[in-house]
């Protein structure tokens, strides 16, 4: 069995991206014949220097995402003083977009794994309102960020989902006089719940269009004003029981909406 070619791969956040791209040229090499070496969260020149050592006396290639400066340019000089083939796989792309843009990059590290942590909380943030939407499972009024109450057809799955695509885990409760409100609203600490309502006459034709869409009459008892005005009394008794702020919704963009939640929660 040969031995194994060594890349040592540095990088001033995780290194995840230079594994990636090493990875994929190894593969066209046969990558296990390939060992992968990482020094990440590279801060010192102490860091570089240790690596440049080891990958000296192997004889092997140094791969680098280093967006500081000067940790860059010393990586850069000892690489050429101790005749080792060092690749910055950032830089080209980087003077590309520095011509384009007319502007400097911030050489902050770890902006991609920041990112990409907003991308898996916007992920389970969606999750979170798929699962607790509609009352599905009453467990998730103690685990939201945000707890949306009101009758039907007041836009709380709509805005649970916008809320959560924003990064916020949001559970929404129909309110039904028919129905108890869960005890766990009543627990809930200042801040996190939202009163949703909106007038009888929008909710009217609301719910008569529903109907229609529905194929279903549309003097149905769901959108007859005395239910619609037995639903709003009931609503609004609940939640000034539980003392937490209302929004009427009534002729507004669900984007809207969102941004007085975030204010009002103050988020």
């Amino acid at each position: 069995m040969s031995q194994k070619e060594i890349v040592y791969v540095l990088s001033d956040s995780i290194g995840e991206t230079a594994e990636r791209v090493v990875k994929a040229v190894a593969v066209q090499f046969q990558e296990e014949e390939v060992e992968i070496r990482h020094t990440s969260h590279v801060s010192k020149k102490e860091d570089i220097e240790e690596t440049i050592q080891k990958a000296k006396s192997e004889h092997s290639i140094l791969v680098y995402t280093i967006v500081v400066d000067h940790l860059r340019d010393y990586l850069n000089k000892r690489a050429q003083e101790e005749n080792i083939t060092a690749v910055d796989l950032l830089a080209p792309l980087m003077e590309v977009f520095v011509r384009k843009f007319e502007r400097e990059p911030s050489h902050t590290p770890g902006l991609t794994h920041v990112l990409d942590e907003k991308y898996f909380r916007k992920v389970d943030a969606i999750e979170f309102a798929v699962k607790y939407d509609d009352a599905r499972d009453i467990d998730g009024i103690k685990k939201a960020d945000i707890v949306l109450i009101g009758v039907s057809r007041t836009s709380k799955t709509p805005l649970s989902m916008y809320l959560a695509y924003r990064g916020f885990k949001v559970a929404n409760i129909p309110l039904v006089p028919e129905v108890p409100a869960p005890t766990e609203l009543f627990e809930l600490p200042k801040g996190r719940c939202i009163g949703l309502v909106i007038t009888p006459d929008n909710l009217n034709a609301i719910r008569k269009e529903r109907l229609k869409k529905m194929g279903l009459q549309a003097n149905a008892s769901y959108a007859q004003m005395d239910r619609i005005l037995e639903e709003l009394d009931y609503a609004e008794k609940i939640m000034k029981r539980i003392g937490c702020p209302v929004i009427n919704v009534s002729n507004k963009a669900i984007e809207e909406t969102a941004n007085e939640v975030v204010d009002i929660l103050d988020l």
